[in-house]
């Protein structure tokens, strides 16, 4: 999960950059709130994938702090 302020959309953008084409999947006007939102957008993410089969992809980020 990526989470970035966005200046021009005034709010943290969340991303799965593992994830094709889910550039931005939701966002949050705190971090805490985008966490959140990212947390409950991959469950689905994962969710629509197992429904259809799909092997979820594999990761090819990995950022630690």
């Amino acid at each position: 999960m990526l989470i970035q302020w966005s200046d021009e959309d005034n709010c943290f953008l969340v991303g799965f950059p593992d994830f094709p084409g889910q550039r931005w999947q939701t966002h949050g006007d705190s971090y805490e709130e985008a966490f959140a939102n990212g947390t409950e957008a991959l469950e689905s993410l994962i969710m629509a994938y197992e429904a259809t089969g799909e092997p979820l992809p594999k990761s090819i980020t990995l950022i630690t702090y």
